[in-house]
């Protein structure tokens, strides 16, 4: 199974701004210590194109977001303060997500360790997400004709409201989004399938509404391709969370997913989006999870 990691291209980041990204060299680290996958297939992913990335994105935004034209209040909305190592990290993190999804075709599940920036718009970022990857990446398979109906599975507890707004008009890519109504954004856009959860769902209650909804989404998606958002902030210690799912059910949600997916016979590619416990180790281990159960299927 190949794995794509972009956290060797490092944020000079203050430190009120660090804890979304700290996560990520920590993941890898996990990763290749356990020895879930080869070294060789531990990958540095290529730099998405500017190409690549205005099949999805505004040509004026990526120009302005390369050049460090974006106004204050575009820099306050994404989070992240401008620099030239964050137009190159964002650029790394949609290539990886677009080689987990070359490498799925060809072998049937990759992983990005970062991605899933799902906040992002046509022609704005917000929410710590600069560029789409998701959408980038079903442009590309499109374009490259690798695939021709893509489903897009997000499973972070914030609604991919960017992903759902990029998409909207477009019969050939099936947006499925499962959330907390209550939370971050909280001005949703409309997604093809969206569940909205209350406040403290349990892992019950969420792994029986995700199995009946997915599978039925599957069955109207009839796609050749999923790109599954594996958020860990579900998490009951989740800082920005809200819902209240153990670690065990988010294995549990993986596996849900997965074995869906199996049945439909789509190749996967799976992001990390976001995950932002109380404690660091936390998250990490969810995502390991993921990725460590991503390994079994191949």
């Amino acid at each position: 199974m190949k794995v794509f990691s972009s956290d060797t291209f490092v944020l000079p980041l203050p430190p009120s701004h660090r804890f979304p990204m700290e996560k990520y060299a920590l993941l890898r680290r996990r990763v290749s210590e356990a020895g879930l996958v080869d070294p060789d297939d531990l990958c540095i992913p290529s730099a998405a194109t500017d190409a690549e990335i205005i099949r999805a994105h505004d040509a004026a935004y990526l120009r302005r977001v390369v050049k460090g034209e974006l106004t204050d209040q575009e820099i306050r909305r994404i989070g992240f303060p401008w620099s030239p190592q964050l137009v190159e990290r964002s650029r790394r993190s949609v290539g990886a997500t677009l080689a987990a999804c070359r490498a799925a075709l060809r072998d049937g599940v990759a992983v990005n360790l970062a991605g899933g920036t799902h906040h992002a718009f046509r022609d704005h970022g917000e929410g710590y997400c600069v560029f789409n990857d998701s959408v980038v990446a079903a442009r590309a398979m499109q374009a490259e004709a690798r695939a021709r109906r893509i489903i897009i599975i997000d499973c972070d507890v914030h609604q991919g409201n960017g992903t759902a707004a990029m998409l909207a008009e477009d019969p050939t890519c099936f947006t499925f989004s499962i959330h907390g109504a209550k939370n971050y954004p909280f001005r949703k856009e409309r997604s093809d399938r969206d569940i909205e959860l209350n406040d403290y769902t349990d892992d019950d209650a969420y792994l029986a509404v995700l199995y009946a909804e997915l599978h039925r989404a599957l069955e109207l998606a009839r796609a050749d391709l999923a790109i599954y958002l594996a958020g860990a902030d579900p998490y009951v210690d989740d800082r920005l969370g809200r819902l209240a799912l153990s670690k065990n059910g988010l294995a549990e949600r993986d596996w849900v997913v997965f074995d869906l997916c199996r049945a439909a016979g789509l190749p996967l590619a799976i992001t990390m989006a976001g995950g932002y416990a109380r404690k660091i180790a936390d998250t990490v281990d969810i995502h390991f999870q993921t990725v460590r159960s991503a390994a079994e299927l191949v």
